[in-house]
């Protein structure tokens, strides 16, 4: 096989070439996205680049999984480049198959890399894979972050760091430099069944193609896209913090006058602000991964506008004198139960008096009953029967948040900071 120039390389690698000489993991799965990176970072290696490791994830949801992970594994015996195949051990019994299989495989890999030392990894994503990921979200009515171009680089799982240097390269582009090449790939053949939304999607871009609309001028029009996206969340980061009081574990956010407060400032002022203070308190309050859907946000914002409560994502939005609080949802945890001294809901760690018998556990509707002082709190009952209390054998021994406290206090594990993060 021979060797790419440096000209080549500079040009499909981009600004990848200011990568720290060191070791590079490279995530190959047989493509020819993944293949043509492999061979790329090879060549770079052998002109005074980093040294590079392979992985490949066989994740067994095709009959050829086993044979492509084995492909890969003898073109880095040619390259001499150490490969490695991680084994998937396969789904859980619940939630999205694809959505679980693309976890593990970025778990597995972030494991890999960590245990050799290796803090980058590399993608082969490509400027198509920008614009097919650009009409999918297009299609579902995405908004300025879903329809935003990929970037260069992200932290899936802390330390390691995913980098995708081939992100201004064609695929057609990586394919014509495998073929000079004399190199090989393996197809996956979902990528032409049209039971998959991104086999149709690649279609569709055939006939945008012809209509002047290219994979890199939806790349770029994503990249611009992106840097709104960027500016956005710094203004967005910034208001909040004027913007959002944090009161029990709840987000307090400012509808009118009434409720701002000394400094406080209306977080209805902007619709998008607005949406993305509260897309962020529902993660950080619920613990969730995922953002809510936009359609669960509208119902808030059309709650907000009707002054009357509403749920979404576990989590439940109450309206009381000029404010709207963001609280945990009763139902969301209304089956949850650790043992004293253990975390509650994900958030939560009650301390107090050593006894026998104790568990944690939400309030309720029952528990409320028997805390005289909770109308002190300034709370509403909606917020605190979601709230953690002390039990034993279903009586209620203490509720901090909802004033009773019998010598326990109850401490937000979940601090302030890490719902700025998520903005």
């Amino acid at each position: 096989m021979r060797k790419t120039s440096v000209g080549k390389l500079n040009r499909l690698l981009r600004d990848f070439f200011e990568y720290p000489v060191g070791r590079l993991g490279v995530a190959v799965s047989g493509g020819g996205d993944s293949v043509a990176l492999l061979c790329l970072l090879s060549d770079w290696s052998a002109c005074g680049g980093p040294e590079i490791e392979a992985v490949t994830v066989d994740h067994g949801l095709r009959p050829d999984s086993a044979r492509e992970a084995r492909f890969v594994a003898m073109l880095c015996t040619q390259l001499n480049i150490p490969h490695t195949t991680l084994i998937w051990d396969g789904p859980d019994a619940s939630g999205n198959l694809q959505d679980q299989a693309r976890r593990a495989r970025y778990q597995m890999m972030a494991d890999w890399a960590e245990g050799r030392g290796i803090v980058d990894i590399a993608l082969g994503h490509t400027t198509d894979d920008v614009a097919e990921g650009f009409l999918m979200r297009l299609a579902r009515g995405s908004g300025l972050d879903g329809l935003s171009a990929m970037s260069d680089s992200v932290e899936f799982f802390k330390p390691v760091r995913f980098v995708r240097p081939l992100l201004g390269a064609s695929r057609d582009e990586l394919r014509a430099y495998l073929k000079g090449r004399g190199q090989v790939w393996t197809d996956d053949p979902s990528n032409l069944d049209d039971r998959f939304e991104r086999a149709r999607i690649r279609k569709a871009l055939d006939v945008l193609n012809d209509l002047g609309i290219t994979p890199g001028k939806i790349s770029r029009t994503s990249e611009r896209l992106r840097d709104a996206r960027e500016d956005l969340t710094s203004y967005v980061s910034d208001f909040a913090r004027e913007a959002v009081q944090f009161d029990a574990g709840d987000l307090v956010l400012a509808i009118d006058r009434d409720g701002a407060g000394p400094g406080g400032r209306l977080v209805t002022k902007s619709a998008e602000t607005f949406r993305r203070i509260l897309r962020a308190g529902v993660m950080w309050i619920s613990g969730s991964e995922y953002a809510p859907r936009s359609d669960s946000l509208d119902q808030l914002i059309a709650a907000e506008h009707a002054r009357t409560s509403a749920t979404v994502g576990g989590c439940r939005a109450v309206f009381h004198r000029g404010t709207m609080r963001l609280t945990r949802e009763w139902k969301a945890v209304a089956e949850t139960r650790c043992e004293a001294g253990e975390t509650w809901d994900g958030r939560w760690l009650l301390t107090g008096p050593e006894d026998g018998g104790l568990e944690i556990a939400a309030l309720g509707e029952a528990g409320l009953e028997r805390c005289s002082n909770r109308k002190a709190t300034g709370r509403p009952a909606a917020s605190l029967i979601a709230g953690p209390a002390v039990w034993r054998h279903g009586e209620v021994i203490a509720a901090p948040l909802a004033g009773l406290s019998n010598g326990w206090s109850a401490k937000l594990i979940r601090n302030e900071e890490s719902y700025f993060s998520l903005l």
